[in-house]
């Protein structure tokens, strides 16, 4: 009995794992089951319990310890910690923010510009363009605010959560100051690839590559008035939300916790503008100063007291209520969240990222090199939601791919940005999905069903065949 308690280190020394093709089931158990029965989470734990049993060699009395031991030691991570704190931190803002009127405000005012829903399906795609420092403050704080205005144009909640990731993690790869410009700069800086160049200048050069984020961004306001098709799933819902006025699919409806009337609740309380803006610019103006998205929500929140309480919106007990609130409000987002990381742990210990960068790093023509990278790396993000981690381990090995063969460093530098891209912007159990269902209200099951079609025959597809042509005539 002793082995039920074994550390996946101590497991680790006592296997050697070899599955080959096989490490992508717990990828396709939790596909399958997310695309039948229409559920994220539970999906999500079957695609793990799958992948410990294969660790743990399907001894079932292994499999419980390793479980447990890679839940603790996921939760206990320093990485995984930050995102937690970001993430509930972040919902106790929104609370705060949506209590005092200042969402409510920050709506009414949107209203005499964003007047109809074309207006507002463009607008929404705009306000994710502006918020660019990061991808997880652009998914929660898009859909906060826009989320009222798209119900009163009917806008289905698939709709908006696609137009809201796809300005969230792909915006965020084109702008350098942003977030993933920094880590992404930094990364093409140690692995050489800057060409001579400072690392913001050399991710500046390779902006014009990264073909999959530039594509997506322009698809969304594309499909988002009819000029590209939506396909079957997006389709449904817009009408099911045009004809019937239902912008929530049935299992969204189910899974929400609740759905009152703002403007009712907050019929007698000033709903200012400022009360949401400000907030929103001390996060955005502190992350930017302090490189750090945790210390920028604790002093926003620092700033809604010294705020609100003086407007006599709420008193001091009903500041730290309406702060738990939003942490308890998020909790089935931080759940989702350990789970993910758990998955991508063990995706990591069957071997997935060592499978499909075998394949990538095979003897391939130097100019599809680009395109094959892209679409290897992507499929890899997209199966183990591995992205800035995953960049990690591919730009040295790209680095080393451009200098033995003299490729352009900024064309390959674009191929591994968009790949790690599209897995952020397509996979169900990817952070950023989580955070924009969230923020949306939808299930993550029901954004991946009805945005995979539209992600993949336009950003990705167009984006594999302008990298093949890009390495035919650069390379």
């Amino acid at each position: 009995m002793d082995s039920i308690f074994m550390t996946m280190e101590e497991w680790g020394e006592t296997v050697d794992l070899h599955y080959g093709i096989f490490c992508i089931i717990p990828i396709l158990v939790i596909l399958v089951i997310a695309l039948w029965k229409k559920v994220t989470l539970p999906s999500l734990l079957a695609g793990v319990i799958v992948a410990c049993f294969m660790v743990a060699k399907f001894n079932p009395l292994v499999t419980l310890g390793l479980f447990m031991d890679q839940l603790y030691t996921t939760a206990c991570d320093a990485d995984t910690m930050w995102v937690l704190l970001v993430c509930g931190l972040f919902g106790s803002l929104i609370a705060l923010m949506t209590e005092s009127g200042g969402v409510l405000g920050f709506t009414t005012w949107t209203r005499k510009i964003l007047n109809s829903r074309k207006k507002t399906l463009i607008g929404t795609w705009i306000l994710g363009i502006i918020v660019f420092v990061d991808d997880y403050l652009n998914c929660l704080a898009v859909g906060a605010a826009v989320r009222p205005l798209a119900d009163d144009y009917k806008i289905s909640r698939e709709m908006l959560s696609y137009i809201i990731n796809s300005t969230g993690v792909t915006i965020c790869a084109i702008i350098p100051i942003s977030s993933w410009g920094a880590f992404m700069s930094g990364l093409m800086e140690k692995s050489e690839l800057t060409g001579g160049l400072s690392a913001f200048s050399a991710y500046c050069h390779a902006i014009p590559f990264m073909f999959y984020a530039l594509v997506a961004v322009i698809t969304v306001p594309l499909v988002s008035l009819g000029i590209l098709p939506m396909f079957r799933n997006m389709r449904k819902a817009e009408d099911r939300a045009i004809n019937t006025g239902e912008v929530l699919s049935a299992e969204s409806k189910a899974a929400l916790i609740e759905n009152l009337d703002d403007e009712e609740r907050l019929k007698d309380k000033p709903c200012r503008l400022i009360n949401f803006v400000l907030p929103i610019l001390v996060v955005v103006a502190m992350t930017i100063w302090l490189d750090d998205m945790v210390y920028a929500l604790v002093i926003a929140i620092l700033v809604c007291l010294v705020m609100y309480l003086p407007q006599r919106l709420m008193n001091l007990l009903e500041f730290v209520n309406t702060f738990m609130k939003g942490l308890t409000d998020m909790f089935g987002v931080l759940v989702m969240i350990i789970i993910c990381y758990m998955l991508i742990d063990l995706n990591a210990m069957l071997g997935l990222n060592d499978f499909v960068t075998a394949i990538c790093s095979a003897a391939v023509p130097v100019k599809i090199l680009p395109m094959l990278i892209f679409i290897g790396l992507g499929l890899l993000s997209f199966g183990s939601a591995t992205f800035w981690g995953l960049a990690a381990v591919a730009f040295p090995i790209v680095g080393s791919l451009s200098a033995s063969m003299g490729i352009n460093p900024f064309i390959l530098s674009g191929a591994v940005v968009s790949a790690v891209a599209f897995g952020g912007h397509i996979c169900m159990y990817s952070d950023t999905v989580i955070l924009t269902s969230a923020s949306t209200q939808a299930t993550c099951s029901d954004y991946f069903r009805a945005s995979f079609p539209i992600v993949m025959v336009f950003p990705f597809a167009i984006g594999a065949l302008l990298f093949l042509i890009a390495g035919c005539i650069m390379l």
